[in-house]
């Protein structure tokens, strides 16, 4: 009886050995996995949060009387809320409260991945997101 026990056990602690190395082996990919969709997910927030900003801006330039500063006021507003960092405006044509009637106006946004990650320098610290919206001068 005592041998069966013997060989019973040595098999449990075998078993136990696979299971952990297993264990060891596949941590470190299921934490890649993990960490790179929450980062995936983190520049797709910012992609969406860019494209308000960008909206928000270039229904303030339709507005009668509206100014670059109106503009960038707003875009900035939603930057602000949504704790974008390092965020910039551009609008086209930059004297688009000079222009005339039907002109189109262009509202880009960009702000880089690096300043925005959710782990600083590790996958999109070079990339450059950038939201943009566009509509006619109506006013």
């Amino acid at each position: 009886m005592r041998a069966i026990n013997n060989t019973t056990t040595k098999a449990k602690n075998r078993r136990r050995g696979i299971a952990a190395t297993e264990f060891a082996v596949c941590l470190p990919i299921l934490l890649v996995l993990i960490v790179g969709t929450i980062e995936a997910c983190s520049m797709i927030y910012l992609k969406q949060t860019l494209s308000v900003a960008a909206y928000e801006g270039i229904r303030a330039s339709i507005k009668p009387s509206a100014t670059t500063a109106d503009v960038t006021a707003a875009c900035n507003r939603i930057l602000t809320d949504r704790n974008v960092q390092g965020g910039t405006v551009t609008i086209t044509p930059s004297d688009f409260e000079t222009q005339p009637v039907q002109t189109w106006i262009t509202v880009r946004v960009h702000a880089t991945g690096g300043s925005n990650s959710v782990i600083a320098g590790w996958f999109y610290d070079a990339l450059v997101v950038d939201g943009q919206a566009t509509m006619m001068k109506e006013f």
